[in-house]
Formats: C-alpha cells, structure tokens, sequence
C-alpha cells in the first residue's frame, strides 16, 4: 500500500492540470503547498470558490457546465454592472452560481483522513466527508453547503429587475467572504493539527527508573523480615531507644542528681 500510494501521488501531482484555469487559485495555493509537502496527502481537485454567471440551453431544465457558455466567473467578489453586462450576452437560460470552497484530497492511511475531516468539520465546512474506494484510495472531500443557484434569464430574456441583481450581488458578495475567511481558519486548524500530531510522534518518553529505585521496595521488604524474625516490631525498637538515651542521660540532667563533685569539694582544691 505504501509503494501504491506514492506512485499516486507522483502520478496525479505530474500530471497537467486540466481545470478552465489550468493552475491552483491564488487564495489556496498555500494550503494546497502545505498539503502536497506532507508524505500523507495529496490533492487532486480544488477550488477557492466562485462565482460564476452560465448561459444554458433553453430547452434544458437542469443546469450544466458541460455544453454551457460561461458568461461570467471570478473568484474575488464582483460588482453588480458586471453581472448586467454579462447577461445582455445570454441566448438562453442564465443562471448565476456561488459556489464555495472546495478540496479533495487523497490520504495515505484512514487516520490522515480522519484528521482531515475532523479539521474540515472544525472549520466550518460542515458537507465534508471520506470514501474508500475498491482499489485502496482514501480521500477526503472538504465541502460547505452555503450556495447559491438562481435563475435570471429564459430564453435570452431578464426575468428580474436590477435593483433584484444588484441585492443578488451583494448576498453573493458576502458568501464569498466568508468562505475566504473559512478557507483561512481551515488552513490555521491544519497547521495546528499537523503540528500537534508531529509532537506527539517525536515525545520522548519518561526516563527509565534507576535499579536502586526498583530495588527499594525489595530490600524494604527484607529488613521488615529481618525485624520480624527478631521478634521485633515498632514499639519495642521505640522502647530501646528511649532507655538508651535515658541512659545517657542520667549522669548530666535527670532529677538534680550529678556525677561532679559537690561544691564543698571543689572548693578544697583552692585551699
């Protein structure tokens, strides 16, 4: 699995990037860097988000890129005379799209994938998710759910007034912001995450007892058998300490008695 994984990724990061674009959005190519550096991930699509107005044929309910003419995309917030100018070029059914941040990335084990979408989660992108597939691939999709998708023309025709896009724009707007500020606390709670794990991995752990230590236990057990086999214990040793210094003491301070000699004789030794 370790080999299989590694040509993977070589595969998938040598590749050409086959993306409108052809290259990884400026507002994540930080987080994409960081992840393609660690040995346990690498991405494989990405998007910091967008919006995007697209002309669909009229004859077609759903909307699709594929077959579709883009009238407008950029991935910074837009002015509303932007989305106006764009319309005036529709033929068919236009409809302008937020959609947010978006990363998929492979993992080498279940556990980076977790972490994956654990900091996803924390982060605010509340759609993510993990599959593996039948050949071994782990990836990791971090995903939000706060879109936008409305129709504005049919058939070449402005269905709404505007002063509506101009509102339209501002909302957008607004999506837009907080999901670069989304994108900023998830790259700040993987940063803080890959950190955290690397720590754990390289903690040294808790110095090895010495052998005096581990043999404290035994030889305390050993002088108690000794003491036991004497016939001794606590009190008795306490009784013989205490006659030794009554002992010692009887011929300085007792009870006024004194081995000097009395004064009567001391004073002979002046005469």
């Amino acid at each position: 699995m370790e080999k299989t994984f590694s040509q993977w990724k070589k595969q998938c990061l040598n590749k050409l990037d086959l993306s409108k674009k052809g290259s990884v959005d400026e507002d994540i190519e930080h987080v994409v860097s960081l992840l393609n550096s660690r040995e346990e991930f690498f991405t494989t699509s990405s998007c910091s988000g967008r919006l995007i107005l697209i002309d669909g044929a009229p004859e077609r309910s759903d909307v699709q890129k594929q077959n579709c003419v883009w009238l407008f995309v950029s991935h910074q917030t837009c002015t509303s005379e932007d989305l106006i100018s764009a319309l005036q070029r529709s033929s068919g059914d236009a409809v302008l799209k937020f959609e947010p941040f978006v990363l998929h990335v492979q993992c080498r084990r279940l556990e980076d994938a977790q972490l994956m979408h654990s900091v996803a989660i924390n982060s605010g992108f509340r759609n993510s998710g993990l599959t593996v597939s039948k050949t071994g691939k782990i990836i990791t999709a971090v995903r939000s759910t706060h879109g936008l998708e409305v129709p504005l023309t049919h058939e070449g025709r402005l269905l709404v007034e505007h002063e509506y896009i101009r509102f339209l724009t501002q909302i957008a707007n607004q999506k837009m912001e907080e999901n670069l500020r989304r994108i900023h606390r998830f790259y700040q709670n993987l940063q803080s995450a890959l950190l955290t794990e690397k720590l754990q991995k390289l903690q040294i752990p808790d110095p090895p007892i010495s052998q005096e230590l581990q043999d404290y236990p035994l030889r305390a057990e050993a002088v108690k058998g000794e003491a036991v086999e004497k016939g001794e214990n606590r009190t008795s040793v306490y009784k013989r300490r205490k006659k030794r210094e009554r002992h010692q003491t009887d011929g300085c301070h007792g009870d006024g008695f004194s081995s000097m000699p009395e004064l009567e004789d001391c004073l002979d030794l002046f005469t």
